[in-house]
C-alpha cells in the first residue's frame, strides 16, 4: 500500500495558513515558526489517516513502520519526522536491519542513521565495508557509526585487517579506540611506517589513538627533508596532538601542494594566514 504523505499534507494546511497570514510575519520569523507548526500537526487529527500523525505511527508494529519507512523512500515520499521519531523511540534495530541489505545506498545510508551505534548492526556494517561493491557514502557512514563504539567493533575490525579486507576502513576504527591495546597500537604504527601516499593520513590516525609511543616515530620523519608540504603538516599536527613539537624552520615555496593552496587561500583572501612551512 502507498504511503500516506503527511509531509504533503502538512505543506498543504501550511499554504493556507500563510496565505490567511501574509504579510503578518518576516522571512526569518517564518524560518523560526514552519519548524513550531511542524511539531503542533503532529498533535492535529489528519481525517485521511484518522488519527494524529504521532498517533498513526504509534499504533504500528515495529515491522510495519520499518515497512512504511521502506515504502516512502522506495516511492520517493518524504519520510515525515514523525515517523523517524517513533522508529528512533523504540530503538527498532532488529526490525530495520534488513533494510540495510537494499540495493539503492539512499535506503540503506538512511537506515544506518537510524540504527546509529546499536551493536547489533556492527556485522552488517562490517559487511557493507568489505564488501568492495558498496556505494562509498555508504561505507563512510556505516564507518562513522563503527567509529563511535570503536571499542566494541575493534576485534571485528582487528580480524578485518589481518585478512586485508578494507584496510583502511579498519584502521580509521582502530584509531578511535580508546581502551589501551598493544595490537591495536602496533597495527597503526606498522601502517604509518609503511609510508606510502596514505602516510599523511596514517599520521593522523596515530594522533587519534593518542598513544605518546609514536612521537619518535613521526619526529624521525617529518625530519626527513624530502618530504612534501601536505605531509609536514599532518606529521606536524599529530605531533602536537600527543604533546610534542617540532619548530625547525621549513621552505616549502617550491612545493606545488603548497603553491595550489596558497593560490586558493589568496583567492579566498586567507593568503596572510597560510604558513611557509
Amino acid at each position: 500500500m502507498k504511503p500516506v504523505d503527511l509531509d504533503g499534507l502538512f505543506d498543504e494546511k501550511l499554504a493556507v495558513y500563510m496565505e490567511e497570514n501574509k504579510g503578518k510575519y518576516t522571512e526569518k520569523q517564518w524560518e523560526n515558526l514552519i519548524p513550531v507548526l511542524y511539531r503542533k500537526f503532529g498533535d492535529t487529527y489528519v481525517s485521511k489517516i484518522k488519527a494524529t500523525p504521532k498517533q498513526y505511527y504509534a499504533a504500528m508494529s515495529d515491522g510495519e513502520l520499518a515497512e512504511t519507512f521502506a515504502s516512502h523512500l522506495k516511492e520517493h515520499i518524504p519520510v515525515p519526522d514523525f515517523l523517524c521519531s517513533e522508529l528512533e523511540s523504540r530503538n527498532c534495530t532488529e526490525a530495520l536491519l534488513p533494510l540495510l541489505s537494499a540495493s539503492d545506498s539512499e535506503t540503506v545510508s538512511y537506515v544506518i542513521n537510524l540504527i546509529g551505534a546499536d551493536e547489533r548492526a556492527f556485522p552488517d556494517y562490517f559487511s557493507l565495508l568489505t564488501d568492495e561493491g558498496t556505494d562509498e557514502d555508504v561505507r563512510d557512514t556505516a564507518t562513522e557509526k563503527l567509529k563511535e563504539k570503536a571499542d566494541a567493533a575493534k576485534a571485528s575490525a582487528l580480524d578485518f585487517y589481518r585478512r586485508g579486507k578494507a584496510e583502511e576502513y579498519m584502521l580509521e576504527i582502530l584509531a578511535r579506540v580508546k581502551e589501551r591495546d598493544e595490537e591495536v597500537f602496533r597495527v597503526l604504527l606498522d601502517a604509518f611506517l609503511a609510508g606510502g601516499e596514505k602516510l599523511p593520513l596514517r599520521a593522523g590516525y596515530l594522533a587519534s589513538y593518542g598513544d605518546e609511543r609514536a612521537l619518535p616515530y613521526l619526529l624521525h620523519r617529518i625530519g626527513d627533508r624530502t618530504i612534501g608540504f601536505v605531509e609536514f603538516q599532518e606529521l606536524k599536527y599529530a605531533i602536537e596532538a600527543l604533546g610534542g613539537e617540532y619548530n625547525e624552520p621549513r621552505d616549502f615555496s617550491d612545493d606545488k601542494d603548497y603553491l595550489r593552496i596558497k593560490d586558493v587561500s589568496s583567492r579566498e583572501g586567507f593568503s596572510k594566514g597560510l604558513p611557509r612551512s
